[in-house]
């Protein structure tokens, strides 16, 4: 079949590298795409909310199936579109519809789903411009540090978490008064800080079924030890080494089951992933955020470990039968260190020429922010590539990362040396 990926990301790479493998896969695009995503695939300079453009790209290119990366396009209704399109009703689109989407599109609307189907989160109140001063009051009750997030999408960067109250009413300020986040911060959702070690779990499901893929732990500061501003990701290590059965036990059984049960039960139409951020606090799990598409970096430890066609998980996802197939896992441990731009997270230049990918043996390259210019490989974002490797144990598989790292060169190029330094 002819498969579309909407994307450009080290994300949509990885879903390419995957699909490409697939028997069941004769012609792949990628919208818009990257340098790494051209070799093994058609680009297609399409932006992923420019729903005419893709209607007509998948009509003309023939697509029976598509692949929605990022959160925007699912944010904004694309799942409903398709469906709503005489032409393109019977494409199968991956990605939920536009109310499943708000689980991510709306930390308020997400909150009040964990609560009204018993799944365990962090104590929370939601704010707006006019409730102000209950938002100031509502810190007060709380013990530091103090969590602040703007409801609405922010890029993975919508998210404060700050120890003194006074700088957190100051924040809280800037959010709703001053649109730090934009319109993405007219509302504020200020929860209870919990104390313990973030981990991801994605699931993929039909909306009534579901599969448990594998577990990841990425880390999202820009500084060792976790230090310093957000980013998207700096990188990522499957599975996550303190996950054990019972604790797995814990997560299907109070967290997994629930969250699709609750999609059931709200008749929302949902054919895609769930991406569930958590926290494990005592050995107790509790949901932290909903994402409704793969993460990344994570996806580029996620999707390397699985070995059951992904065209097959798909078709299988959007005809309801994803209880029929089974999801085999390769065994090794997966690792991703990313590789930045300099100034990233915050201004950096692009342009830059990177060199040595041809160099590297025993890691897989995925592009993240490059393209092609004058026939050579440049810099096109903050996160540029992430470099992922496997092996028996993660610090084996680490070591290959880092080592084939020292191939690699652009301008300015940053990346974290210490991944994995708090499972160890």
């Amino acid at each position: 079949m002819n498969i579309l990926i909407l994307g450009s990301g080290g994300r949509e790479h990885t879903f390419a590298y995957k699909i490409a493998q697939s028997k069941r896969c004769n012609q792949l695009f990628v919208a818009p795409g990257n340098a790494g995503t051209s070799l093994i695939a058609t680009n297609i300079s399409i932006s992923v909310t420019d729903f005419g453009a893709i209607k007509n790209c998948v009509i003309e290119r023939k697509i029976d199936m598509v692949i929605v990366g990022p959160e925007d396009p699912l944010v904004n209704g694309i799942a409903d579109y398709f469906l709503a399109s005489e032409e393109l009703k019977d494409v199968m689109l991956i990605g939920p519809s536009k109310e499943g989407a708000l689980l991510e599109g709306s930390k308020e609307r997400a909150k009040e789903f964990m609560i009204d189907h018993k799944i365990p989160t962090a104590a929370y109140q939601s704010f707006t411009k006019d409730t102000l001063a209950k938002g100031k009051q509502f810190l007060e009750t709380l013990k530091s540090p103090y969590v602040l997030k703007a409801d609405g999408l922010a890029a993975g960067k919508g998210v404060l978490i700050i120890k003194d109250i006074e700088e957190a009413k100051e924040e809280l300020e800037n959010m709703l008064s001053h649109n730090k986040f934009g319109e993405a911060s007219s509302t504020v959702v200020i929860e209870e800080f919990l104390d313990g070690i973030e981990l991801s779990v994605f699931v993929l499901t039909d909306g009534k079924n579901y599969k448990i893929l594998p577990t990841a732990k990425d880390y999202k500061r820009i500084g060792e030890g976790d230090r310093g501003l957000n980013t998207g990701g700096m990188g990522a290590i499957s599975p996550v080494p303190f996950v054990d059965d019972v604790l797995m036990q814990k997560i299907e059984e109070r967290i997994v089951k629930p969250t699709v049960n609750g999609i059931q039960k709200e008749n929302i139409a949902y054919k895609g992933f769930v991406f569930i951020g958590l926290i494990n606090v005592d050995n107790e799990p509790l949901v932290i955020e909903y994402n409704v598409r793969m993460g990344d970096p994570e996806t580029e430890v996620v999707l390397p470990r699985i070995q059951t066609d992904l065209v097959d998980l798909f078709e299988a996802t959007y005809h309801q039968t994803l209880n029929k197939v089974s999801v085999k896992l390769d065994e090794r441990a997966a690792t991703t260190v990313m590789l930045v731009s300099g100034g990233y997270p915050e201004a950096y230049e692009k342009g830059k020429v990177i060199s040595g990918i041809s160099e590297i043996e025993d890691s897989i390259v995925f592009h993240a922010g490059t393209k092609l210019h004058e026939g050579k490989t440049v810099t096109n974002g903050g996160r540029v590539l992430a470099i992922t490797s496997l092996d028996v144990d993660y610090k084996k598989a680490l070591k290959k990362s880092y080592q084939n790292i020292e191939k690699l060169h652009f301008d300015t190029m940053n990346y974290r040396k210490d991944i994995g330094f708090d499972l160890s």
